[in-house]
């Protein structure tokens, strides 16, 4: 498992594990973030980070990816 702030561009990943506080998991997941679910990185800027997820673009922090373990 890593976190998916060190997942490569436009390569598709499971979800295995979201951390943190029980608000900020429900708020992942209210986004699309589910264990189980594929997500694919799109673009890091700045730290950053841009994804795939459920047919939907999403921007979050690095703090929030680092949360998301693939």
């Amino acid at each position: 498992m890593m976190p998916l702030t060190m997942a490569k561009e436009g390569e598709v990943n499971l979800i295995k594990k979201i951390g943190g506080r029980e608000d900020t998991r429900r708020f992942l997941e209210n986004l699309g973030f589910v264990v189980g679910g594929g997500v694919t990185v799109v673009s890091q800027i700045s730290g950053n980070v841009i994804v795939n997820v459920k047919d939907s673009r999403v921007a979050i922090s690095r703090e929030m990816a680092n949360k998301i373990m693939i």
